[in-house]
Formats: C-alpha cells, structure tokens, sequence
C-alpha cells in the first residue's frame, strides 16, 4: 500500500472516529464495513480473495460516497441522508420478498405470514412457554428480556 494511500486511510479513520462519536447509530449502520457489499464488490481486482487494502478501499469509497460535499468530514444531514437512503433500501428489498401478491405493498397478511416464517410461527407462541395458551406477567417478561439481549448481541456484533 502506498503511503499516501496509508495516510489517507489514517485519517479517514481519525475523521471516522470523531464522527463515531457524535453519531453512533447512523455511522455503523452507514459505513460499517463490508457488510450487505457482496464478495465481488469487495474483491477489487477480482482475484477471487480479499485484502485488507481492498476492504479499507471500499470503506473509504462509501465514506466518499456520504461526504456529498467533499469536505472530507460527515455532518448531521450527510449521516441522516445515508440512513435513510440505507432504509429506504432496506424497505424496498423487504416488499420484494414478502410481497406475495406483487402489489408494492404489503398488506397485514404478508407481515404476519413473514412473521410466522421467520420466527417459526407467531409471537404470541413463543412468549406462551408453558402452552397453555395465556401469556403471564412472567412470561412477557422473559420474552421481553430475551428479546433486549437479542438485540444487544446484535449491536455488539454490529459494532465489532
């Protein structure tokens, strides 16, 4: 790697970090990584492997690509903007696949039928650990916590 390319690198990390700290949320779920790039979209020269160079290459090309005016730093509205595009995305890729009927649109049916497919059947079944078709204080609770350290893992990994 070049040294100007190592420089560059450096101190997209250095600007990263300080916009990390005013914004975490927007930043990881914008600039995170690899993440949702395919391999081929990683792998540069298409050699069939990947480098860190070529991983570090496309997080600076998406931080490029959010710094719409080029200042080399993400404000507020750059970080908003790349959140809700990222949103947007993430809404049209759902209505493709859970959209049975080919509307647009997804109606309370296809949500519930996605729901059943994804949990392996509804909520409600899951918090009924008992089966005896009510749910407890008790129960609700420990669906509730399950679901929080769900999440938490989530972010953890997202952050890792």
């Amino acid at each position: 790697m070049s040294e100007t390319l190592k420089l560059t690198v450096l101190t997209g990390a250095i600007v990263l970090g300080a916009t990390l700290a005013a914004a975490p949320m927007a930043y990881a779920e914008s600039v995170s990584g690899p993440r949702g790039a395919s391999f081929e979209e990683l792998d540069a020269n298409g050699d069939g492997t990947l480098t860190e160079a070529e991983i570090e290459a496309h997080r600076a090309a998406r931080f490029a690509a959010m710094d719409s005016d080029g200042n080399g730093s993400l404000s507020a509205e750059e970080l908003t903007a790349a959140a809700e595009q990222r949103k947007a995305n993430r809404a049209a890729r759902m209505i493709e696949r859970v959209d049975a009927n080919g509307d647009g649109e997804l109606s309370a049916e296809e949500l519930t039928e996605m729901r059943g497919k994804r949990r392996g059947g509804g909520g409600f079944g899951r918090m009924d650990t008992n089966g005896d078709g009510s749910v407890t204080k008790a129960e609700f609770d420990a669906a509730k916590d399950k679901r929080r350290a769900h999440a938490d893992k989530r972010r953890n990994q997202n952050d890792g």
